[in-house]
């Protein structure tokens, strides 16, 4: 540990930020990692291990605090549930953290939070489960399916049967526990900049692994034949230390979101718009496939997320690309049947990505959900507009739920005729390393 910095203090701080303050788990853990890259890699490596396991399984861990807890984790004090939920993590999934010292370290940190009258509790209960961790009793599977695979997958019933509703009950397990294997960071070559060959052999001279990416499941191999500059990484402290990323060499991208400019073959000198862009990603990638000709706009409704767009234009060096802000259920006059390409990435759920963004699943319910599907709709009923005859819209969300996805193509077509359905397709967190996503490709009639 390096001196004056507790590695556990820092990730009490994340947990508390994203629980109680209802941060963004990967923003906040980014701050945090960020204001202190001096400290060691295997320090770092704890942080982010820490934060992002209790926060995965933080349904499990408070089923098995309430096991061993005369006061129920909703009734805690705030730090007091983090410290006990961190430290059950670092007991059950972490070997190389001896039990004594989760123990220990908790006390402390419970102290030095100022709770010195609650270090017996919290030493008391983690004593008792670090000696019965092996007895736990889990909710019987054969008799009560979603609540057996909420705990152990640590994903609220409610998805779960949301998923056995629309999938099965099988296919709906098999989805929980994809959500449980790690992620890893994909990258996409910046081909205006170099090539993949050349890319993978800077990257792995800066120590990095370098894999190849596994392309969705039921993608034709036209479809996909040239993504051959879709990569995995592994093994780097971080992006901004990573020298080729701080020269726009490469953008991390998941290979499911690199499919919907792929898949919409824009052609030299189209003008694109995206209407919900940020942090640009898309609009990135379609920027460079129109090789410097046309433009890509890439609209967002705050300033914020402007910003973080021109800092990727401006890494990337994307000349035909500007950022924009704009709401995108408000209707643009100007930008009637103006775009050859129009690209509708939408709020959604985000319950494909509940790997990398685990507080999805604690923050969502099912009204938000209700909620996000009339705001898509306002959003297509609007943006549908910008696209030219014979133009095509891009439909896409980061979802496995067909209220979202399939419902929303169905009702769109019913309500604007003028558009075709050339390609659907669902991608699910269970058929490889890449995220849930759903896309929908519509070519709009010539009048």
């Amino acid at each position: 540990m390096t001196d004056g910095v507790n590695s556990r203090e820092l990730v009490l701080g994340i947990l508390l930020a994203v629980t109680k303050e209802e941060e963004y788990s990967h923003i906040a853990l980014s701050a945090v990692l960020e204001k202190y890259q001096y400290l060691s890699k295997q320090e770092r490596g704890f942080i982010t291990r820490v934060t992002e396991g209790t926060l995965e399984n933080m349904i499990e861990l408070d089923y098995i605090i309430n096991q061993f807890s005369k006061v129920k984790v909703n009734k805690m004090k705030p730090v007091i549930r983090c410290i006990l939920r961190m430290s059950v993590y670092q007991l059950k999934y972490m070997d190389s953290v001896p039990a004594s010292a989760a123990c220990n370290e908790a006390v402390k940190l419970a102290k030095r939070k100022g709770f010195a009258s609650l270090k017996a509790f919290v030493n008391g209960v983690l004593r008792n489960i670090s000696r019965n961790l092996d007895t736990v009793i889990y909710p019987d599977e054969s008799k009560e399916p979603f609540k057996a695979y909420a705990v152990r997958y640590s994903i609220p019933e409610w998805m779960i049967k949301q998923w056995a509703k629309d999938y099965g009950l099988e296919r709906a397990k098999s989805i929980a526990a994809a959500f449980k294997q790690e992620g890893k960071t994909t990258i996409r070559t910046n081909l205006l900049k170099t090539t993949p060959e050349a890319l993978r052999v800077a990257l792995e001279q800066e120590g990095i692994n370098v894999e190849p990416v596994e392309l969705p499941v039921g993608m034709k191999m036209s479809e996909t034949a040239d993504m051959h500059y879709a990569m995995h990484i592994s093994g780097y402290d971080y992006l901004g230390a990573i020298p080729q990323f701080n020269e726009g060499l490469f953008y991390v991208q998941d290979v499911s979101s690199m499919l919907v400019s792929q898949l919409a073959e824009p052609k030299p000198s189209d003008y694109v718009l995206d209407v919900c862009a940020a942090p640009g990603g898309k609009s990135l990638h379609m920027a460079e496939k129109l090789q410097g000709s046309g433009m890509v706009e890439a609209r967002d409704v705050t300033g914020y997320k402007v910003d973080l767009m021109e800092e990727n234009i401006a890494r990337c060096g994307m000349e035909n690309m500007k950022a924009v802000q704009w709401d995108a259920r408000i209707l643009d006059e100007e930008a009637i049947e103006k775009a050859d390409i129009v690209i509708a990435d939408l709020p959604c759920s985000g319950l494909g990505v509940l790997r990398k963004k685990t507080d999805i699943r604690y923050r969502m319910t099912e009204e938000k959900e209700k909620n996000l599907v009339e705001l898509q709709r306002e959003i297509l009923s609007v943006v549908h507009k910008y696209v030219k005859p014979k133009g095509t819209l891009m439909y896409s969300t980061c979802t496995i739920d067909k209220m979202e996805n399939e419902e929303n193509t169905a009702w769109f077509l019913a309500q604007y005729p003028e558009f075709t359905l050339i390609f659907e397709h669902q991608i699910f967190p269970d058929e490889g390393n890449g995220d849930g996503f759903y896309i929908a490709k519509f070519k709009r009639s010539e009048k």
